[in-house]
């Protein structure tokens, strides 16, 4: 007896099984039926779906869609933890989309980045950019500027976007230096990054702001690359420059952070009894320094998910979500009031 081939399910059975129309079963399944399909009648589309085993034909509705349903996510490194847990949120929302998402290093972010495609504009449905300059993305949306760009964490004010998504870095670095100056540290240091980008600007600018409110306070700036030794090298620099020693340096990543710690032990001097340091972003490294950094927790994830949704909104012609992105202080045992006044703001005598 010749055994039979086995028809391929298509979305005709799943539309009979449902008990709707293939219309309905190409919304529901192409993530187009809100507004138009009950949330009821699209559970049932994807039950029958389920049960029959159906999978869409991509390669043909693309085709007809004129979509290749693919983002590239640039990034300026890709060993920074921070951009892999970006890549994370981007393509966890993308593969409920049936989107992929190709992950692009740009060094720096600044310079510009090169088309990793024979043309981006045929490969792509558009381009996600974390922390990058806006003008640094010109030869992958080519001349017209026909693809669309989601940027994330990047200047508001820069034109040239779709959409964007920023987290609210200005009010962290407010908290992480509030949070000193409550603890009665008055002589900081703001150990900066020395790449120019609007990020950047945005903690220096919120550091000063904080460190004006209070009349005796002041703020010094000393730059670095962001990497663990030049931290360390700035940190040094930092501690043993002319006048009064700083009691506490303000770092604009955990990275740097961790050079600080190191810069501080390598002069003899101890975290926090003598010197408090604050990191930004809280890496899987904050926890692994000894003691363990206050820093800044950003929700990395967050960012690359409500870029992706971003995306995906303007791509629909919908107005994606807008609002930034709350980040929080996590304080751990890098920092504690200052051993030269005792007392200040409720701060017990330090021996």
């Amino acid at each position: 007896m010749t055994e039979q081939p086995v028809r391929p399910t298509t979305s005709r059975d799943v539309a009979r099984t449902a008990g709707v129309s293939q219309a309905t079963v190409s919304l529901v399944l192409g993530g187009k039926w809100r507004g138009r399909v009950s949330e009821r009648t699209a559970g049932l589309v994807r039950d029958a779906a389920r049960e029959l085993g159906y999978r869409p034909n991509l390669a043909a509705r693309n085709l007809r869609l004129g979509r290749t349903r693919t983002a590239l996510l640039v990034v300026p490194a890709l060993t920074n933890e921070f951009f892999a847990r970006v890549y994370t949120g981007a393509a966890g929302v993308a593969a409920e989309h049936g989107f992929g998402v190709v992950l692009y290093p740009s060094p720096e972010g600044i310079g510009p980045a090169r088309d990793p495609f024979a043309s981006a504009r045929a490969a792509l449905d558009g381009v996600i950019a974390s922390s990058m300059a806006t003008d640094a993305l010109d030869a992958l949306r080519g001349d017209g500027a026909d693809l669309p760009l989601v940027m994330l964490d990047s200047d508001p004010a820069a034109p040239g976007a779709a959409a964007r998504v920023n987290l609210d870095v200005a009010d962290g670095m407010r908290q992480v230096t509030e949070h000193l100056l409550g603890l009665g540290h008055r002589r900081l240091v703001h150990l900066a990054s020395a790449v120019g980008s609007w990020t950047f600007d945005v903690r220096a600018g919120a550091v000063a702001e904080a460190v004006r409110r209070v009349p005796d306070a002041v703020v010094r700036t000393v730059s670095a690359p962001l990497e663990v030794e030049a931290g360390r090298a700035a940190g040094e620099r930092a501690l043993t420059g002319p006048g009064p020693r700083p009691t506490a340096l303000v770092c604009d990543g955990d990275i740097l952070a961790a050079g600080a710690c190191k810069a501080v032990r390598r002069l003899g001097l101890r975290v926090p009894e003598d010197v408090s340091v604050t990191g930004f972003d809280d890496l899987a490294l904050a926890t692994a320094v000894e003691p363990e950094l206050t820093t800044v927790r950003l929700p990395a994830e967050a960012v690359g998910g409500r870029g992706m949704s971003a995306l995906l909104a303007v791509l629909d012609g919908r107005t994606p979500e807008a609002g930034d992105l709350p980040v929080s202080l996590v304080v751990r045992g890098s920092t504690a009031p200052p051993a030269a006044v005792p007392g200040l703001y409720g701060a017990p005598a330090r021996t």
